[in-house]
C-alpha cells in the first residue's frame, strides 16, 4: 500500500480540484440566457426536423468493424513493449490473434461491410 499512496493522493488530489473548478465557475460565472443560447447547436446550423432520423445499417457495421481493430491495436502495444519476456509463446499468441482478426476482417470484406455506398 506504501507503494500505491502517491497514486491515490494524486487521484484525491485531481478529484478535489475538479470539484472546486466546476463549483467555482457555477457560483463565479457569468449566466446570461437567451435564445439563441438556449436552442440546441448542431455542426452551426439550426436545428430543423426530427432527430429521429433512421440510420442504414452499414454506418453500424463500419462502427462495430473500426471498434474491433481498434481493440487490437490496444492489445498489440502492450505485448510490443513485452515483447522480450514474452518469447516465443507470446509470438505464437499474437501470431494466433491476428490470424483470428484477419479472417473476421476478410469475412466482413467479403459480405461488404467495409463498401461506404
Amino acid at each position: 500500500m506504501k507503494g500505491l499512496f502517491p497514486f491515490f493522493l494524486f487521484f484525491f488530489l485531481l478529484l478535489v480540484l475538479g470539484i472546486v473548478l466546476i463549483l467555482l465557475n457555477d457560483f463565479l460565472g457569468l449566466k446570461r440566457h437567451s435564445k439563441e443560447k438556449l436552442i440546441a447547436y448542431e455542426c452551426g446550423l439550426d436545428p430543423s426536423g426530427d432527430a429521429k432520423i433512421p440510420f442504414r445499417i452499414r454506418y453500424y457495421l463500419i462502427a462495430l468493424v473500426f471498434l474491433v481493430f481498434d481493440v487490437e491495436v490496444v492489445f498489440l502495444y502492450p505485448w510490443a513493449v513485452a515483447f522480450d519476456e514474452l518469447s516465443w509463446f507470446g509470438f505464437v499468441e499474437v501470431t494466433v490473434f491476428i490470424i483470428v482478426l484477419l479472417v473476421a476482417y476478410i469475412y466482413a470484406w467479403k459480405e461488404g461491410a467495409l463498401k461506404w455506398e
